[in-house]
């Protein structure tokens, strides 16, 4: 049994953040991410990485033969990643950078400050971090996002909505979240099931607005790696 939580942000980075985060892994203990739209900043076996967004799921194996460790890291919000990396986003996407690399004056010191300190102050020192990069989230992204998020939501209906072309959309999309608005609505599709709460998997997938159970099927095979049925045993929608 892991546990995991998640901490609401400071005030001032409510903007660019969703949450923080705190995980205690036991020895072996697999663990599945999915798609969020989302890039974490995570300290991950003592090294300080930024998850970039992810386009299927990836499996985290802890090591078999060593102690419980705890991770902890921040999530960005949908559209705030190539703000705050000072990157596109895309140049990141479905790897792990350490985050030296992407701030060469800051990253290491804040892995080194983060090894000194005690669990209780690493998230701190992360939220710091965060704000002094000053960032703000792409407004039109955060916009198109929540579109996406309805169910029926097209992709040329929310760039008109917007007053700006499909490939506008994608282009700030991709430069802001990792990926483009194609990917994000289904990352919204999949999200939007895993809170539909219990109901016949067939209303759930036209509610969560899929065209047809099989179509959602498809989606959710593709993004988790899991047949709907098994995914949804234990899916729990975490903040974004």
């Amino acid at each position: 049994m892991t546990a995991y939580r998640e901490l609401a942000p400071p005030a001032g980075l409510l903007p660019v953040v969703a949450c923080l985060w705190e995980h205690d892994v036991p020895p072996g203990h697999e663990q599945r991410v999915i798609p969020d739209g989302c890039v974490d900043l995570v300290r991950l076996d003592g090294e300080l990485v930024v998850v970039g967004a992810d386009t299927g799921p990836v499996v985290v194996a802890a090591a078999a033969d060593r102690a419980a460790s705890r991770t902890s890291g921040i999530r960005l919000r949908p559209g705030a990643a190539g703000a705050v990396l000072g990157i596109p986003a895309s140049e990141v996407r479905d790897q792990r950078v350490p985050l030296a690399q992407v701030w060469p004056g800051a990253g290491a010191a804040l892995a080194e400050a983060l090894d000194a300190a005690d669990p209780a102050g690493r998230l701190d020192l992360l939220a710091r971090a965060v704000l002094r990069r000053r960032a703000e989230r792409d407004g039109l992204v955060a916009a198109a996002a929540r579109r996406l998020g309805l169910p029926g939501a097209r992709i040329s209906g929310v760039a008109a909505d917007l007053g700006v072309s499909e490939r506008h959309l994608h282009r700030r999309t991709v430069d802001a979240v990792g990926y483009g608005p194609k990917t994000l609505g289904r990352v919204a599709r999949l999200r939007r099931l895993i809170g539909g709460g219990p109901a016949p998997l067939a209303e759930r997938a036209l509610a969560a607005g899929y065209a047809s159970q099989a179509h959602m099927s498809d989606e959710v095979r593709r993004l988790t790696g899991f047949t709907a049925v098994r995914f949804l045993e234990d899916a729990v929608l975490t903040a974004a």
